[in-house]
């Protein structure tokens, strides 16, 4: 076991908890990337810096982005002339870097590279005269921007297994299926399973289009899940990867609860808990973890143990623009 803190004020009469940590957790390597890209580009040009959308979805690192002179907005005509803006992590249809480049805008595109490589398959598939089966979430962000990337019905949207069982195509020999990067690795094979079974042709990406952080998340909080009794998964309401793994909890027989940071914990839920497990989403700060064990250890004679599944070393490169001198 691996003790990360502990908590002896108080002594015997502070009722003992082991808290499982997951790892892989917290921000991946495109989260970082694109706040880094933010925070370079008010380093470079001061502020302010306009973000089309949450740069990704977690209110602490919008409002800490805020406060360094950050300023967020839905669509690109709330952006004023003459000034920097950054596409969010979650990808932008093709239409909004056209706008930017009509009006000459100074535009940074902090699209994660794994969702930028979805858009250049559905290129393909589109070109190839295939039409799309793209499983994903409708309203997510990173969906509309990928079916932003081909022409207007050249996709279709799929988010259930009864979708694929329903769905209906004008050629079902010339179908190729896609997948946002953020959903249940389980879930979607069970759909992604339904569509082969009843298109044996249609073609897939060559590896999964789920993420490697979002698997190996979800990977974590499997190992963990079955030895809690309880498991908070700190992140956005809003944040797919971050529902995803409170839905792995469960499936896993803990009872789970997704929370924005340390404040939105009922402390009722505990009742009862003996093993409590932690992890946070890609968009969720280190920093949220250390204040949920922080709360945790000034409740409870507290033990921790990391359940570590995968080590993550991926690094993305960062917009020319913003490494050269």
């Amino acid at each position: 076991m691996t003790t990360l803190t502990e908590n002896a004020v108080g002594g015997d009469t502070m009722r003992a908890l082991n808290v499982l940590v997951a790892a892989p957790r917290g921000f991946c390597a495109g989260v970082d990337r694109a706040i880094h890209i933010v925070e370079l580009a008010l380093e470079r040009w001061g502020a302010p810096v306009y973000v089309r959308h949450e740069i990704v979805h977690n209110r602490f690192v919008v409002d800490t982005l805020k406060a360094k002179g950050a300023i967020f907005v839905e669509e690109l005509d709330e952006v004023p002339d003459g000034v920097p803006v950054v596409f969010s992590a979650h990808g932008v249809p093709k239409a909004v870097p056209a706008a930017a480049e009509a009006r000459g805008l100074n535009y940074l595109d902090a699209t994660c590279p794994l969702v930028s490589k979805v858009h250049r398959q559905a290129e393909r598939l589109v070109e190839a005269g295939r039409h799309i089966l793209f499983v994903g979430h409708e309203g997510h962000p990173e969906v509309i921007g990928t079916f932003g990337q081909v022409p207007e019905g050249a996709m279709t949207l799929i988010e259930t297994v009864e979708d694929a069982r329903s769905v209906e195509v004008e050629d079902e020999n010339n179908l190729g299926f896609l997948t946002q990067t953020t959903l249940s690795v389980d879930d979607t094979a069970e759909v992604i399973g339904e569509l082969q079974r009843r298109f044996p042709t249609i073609v897939g990406p060559r590896g999964d289009d789920i993420c490697y952080a979002t698997s190996n998340r979800q990977a974590a909080v499997k190992a963990m899940a079955p030895r809690c009794d309880l498991v908070l998964v700190i992140g956005a309401t809003n944040s797919s990867n971050s529902q995803r793994l409170r839905e792995v909890a469960e499936r896993e027989g803990a009872r789970a609860h997704l929370i924005n940071r340390a404040a939105d914990i009922d402390w009722s839920w505990f009742e009862g808990a003996e093993t409590v497990g932690l992890t946070a989403g890609a968009s969720a700060p280190e920093v949220l973890v250390q204040e949920v064990m922080a709360a945790m250890g000034a409740r409870f004679a507290m033990t921790s143990e990391n359940i570590t599944t995968a080590v993550e070393e991926v690094v993305f490169k960062l917009p020319r623009a913003l490494t050269e001198n």
